[in-house]
C-alpha cells in the first residue's frame, strides 16, 4: 500500500518529493499504462490547484487520450494543435499562463484558465505528453516547468513503453 503524504514548504522541495514518489510507484513495473495512471493519480492528490492531470499518448502521429485524473478530456489531439499539440510538435514544455490567449488553444474543460505540457522523449522518440490544466490564471511558473520536466527525465522509461508506436524524431 502507498501512502504518500506530500508536504514541502517550497517547489524545488516540492517537485523532489513527488518524483522520488513516483519514482518509487513505478519501480519494477513495465507497464507505461499502469505506470502513467499511478502518476496521474499522484501529481492529482499531491499538486494543489488543479482540474486536471494526466498523459496524451503518440499513436501513430497523433496524441491519444491515456490515464488522467479530473473531468472527461479531448480523445484525439493532432500535432500542433492546442498546448499539447504544441508541445508534441516542437518537443518543448509550454508553460501557459493563460489558455484563453495561446492560439489555437482547444478547450476541452472550459473551467482551465492555465496549462503546463511536457513532452515525453525516449530513445529518440516522442512518446506522448503529460498535462497538467488548472482552473486558475498563472498557476503554473518556471519553477513548475523545472519540476515537471525534472520528474519525466527520471521516469520517461517507464513512461515510453508505447514508444514503439510513436514517431521516430529526425
Amino acid at each position: 500500500m502507498y501512502d504518500f503524504k506530500i508536504e514541502a514548504g517550497d517547489k524545488a522541495s516540492l517537485y523532489a518529493e513527488l518524483t522520488e514518489a513516483a519514482a518509487a510507484l513505478v519501480a519494477g513495473e513495465p507497464d507505461p499504462i499502469a505506470n502513467m495512471a499511478n502518476v496521474a493519480a499522484l501529481l492529482w492528490e499531491s499538486l494543489p490547484e488543479l482540474n486536471w492531470a494526466g498523459f496524451y499518448r503518440n499513436v501513430g502521429g497523433e496524441l491519444v487520450l491515456g490515464p488522467f485524473q479530473g473531468r472527461p478530456a479531448c480523445i484525439r489531439i493532432p500535432f500542433g494543435k492546442g498546448v499539447c499539440g504544441a508541445a508534441a510538435a516542437t518537443l518543448e514544455p509550454q508553460c501557459v499562463a493563460d489558455v484563453h490567449a495561446f492560439p489555437g488553444h482547444i478547450a476541452c474543460d472550459a473551467a482551465s484558465r492555465s496549462e503546463l505540457v511536457v513532452p515525453i522523449v525516449a530513445d529518440g522518440r516522442l512518446a506522448g505528453v503529460l498535462d497538467l490544466d488548472s482552473p486558475r490564471p498563472n498557476r503554473f511558473d518556471q519553477e513548475d516547468a523545472a519540476g515537471c520536466v525534472i520528474l519525466i527525465q527520471r521516469l520517461k522509461t517507464a513512461l515510453a513503453g508505447m514508444a514503439e508506436e510513436g514517431t521516430k524524431l529526425a
